[in-house]
């Protein structure tokens, strides 16, 4: 009995994959979680002929400290596919990688998408997973995803409010009967969370640092609000000094971050501020007895959850796996597929 049932593994193992801007997790059904890479890709070039060289950590490893010889590409931008091709390797990459015995299967495949992708750049996700040797594609919002992944009751008739701050995109929306009744995609993330800091070193402190550098201050010391001291605590960063050209370090307070951060960590407020305008009364009302669920990378920053609770006066809370939550739930879709056949979109 047992062979029988290597052998149905080997023919299926369906995926759901949240394709990040900044990474890309993997969910086989029945497995869990099983790959969390960066998403990036880094490229070869000779000749005009692009070799791919490393995907996910090791690229990520070479982001900004290329040779001419050598490109590191984040294929996607703001949650959506900017470069088809590369996505089209990088997926290939990931579904090889977890699936060693690539001969027999073709696995179907459920991605997400932000809630404010258009029907263009839909239709790219679900070309670049068909070619990478998906046998079916589907699409799941990243919401209901997110939702899903958090552990919140989505299918009750109850208003549920989802946060999911990615890299690209900050995904707002209200849920009832597992479906969406609002939602509204901002685009501010992590990834403009660490363009602020940089701006910021630029013009307070002359000081010209890196995207690695700046996600690496966001993830120490980075915060949502002024600490109560006025100062924080503090890193020792270093960069390239524009007075005078030379590489030189420098401290940063948690104080000085959080005043970079001010305006991405004010557009996500604003986000919420208008979703919780727009949502019918009845569902309103739900929404201040069960509160807010912030998910994503973005979520982890400090003192998130007491901004936004300062600025709306709800109780706010950060789902258990924030990271993983839009890849748990649009497993959990894979895995239910029946009950949450409305949510996945698979016309092609």
């Amino acid at each position: 009995m047992n062979l029988f049932g290597n052998l149905g593994g080997l023919f299926s193992s369906d995926m759901a994959i949240d394709l990040g801007t900044a990474n890309t997790l993997v969910y086989v059904k029945g497995r869990g979680i099983i790959l969390s890479e960066p998403s990036v890709v880094a490229y070869h070039v000779k000749d005009g002929v692009k070799k791919v060289l490393a995907v996910g950590e090791d690229a990520k490893l070479m982001l900004g400290r290329t040779p001419g010889s050598i490109e590191a590409i984040r294929p996607m931008r703001e949650g959506v596919i900017a470069d088809f091709d590369t996505a089209e390797e990088m997926i290939k990459h990931f579904i090889r990688k977890v699936h060693k015995r690539s001969t027999f299967s073709k696995p179907k495949i459920i991605v997400c998408v932000p809630h404010g992708a258009t029907p263009v750049e839909k239709r790219a996700i679900r070309q670049s997973v068909l070619s990478a040797g998906a046998r079916r594609a589907g699409l799941i919002a990243e919401p209901i995803a997110a939702a899903i992944g958090a552990g919140m009751p989505i299918t009750d008739p109850t208003g549920n409010m989802v946060v999911d701050i990615g890299g690209g995109t900050t995904e707002v929306a209200v849920l009832s009967l597992g479906d969406i009744v609002y939602a509204r995609s901002v685009r501010v993330g992590g990834d403009r969370m660490d363009e602020a800091i940089i701006s910021y070193l630029r013009r307070q402190q002359n000081l010209l640092v890196g995207e690695t550098t700046a996600e690496r201050i966001k993830t120490s010391i980075g915060t949502a609000r002024m600490p109560d001291d006025g100062r924080g605590t503090s890193m020792q960063i270093r960069g390239r000094d524009l007075l005078n050209g030379v590489p030189k370090e420098i401290e940063v307070t948690q104080a000085q971050i959080a005043e970079a951060l001010a305006e991405p960590v004010q557009q996500i407020c604003e986000a919420v501020m208008t979703a919780l305008e727009t949502t019918p009364p009845d569902l309103a009302a739900d929404i201040v007895d069960r509160g807010v669920m912030l998910t994503g990378g973005g979520a982890l920053l400090g003192d998130l959850d007491l901004a936004l609770r300062e600025q709306t006066g709800l109780a706010v809370s950060i789902a258990d796996e924030s990271l993983n939550c839009v890849a748990l739930g649009t497993g959990k879709a894979l895995e239910y597929e029946k009950q949450l056949r409305h949510a996945i979109d698979y016309d092609s």
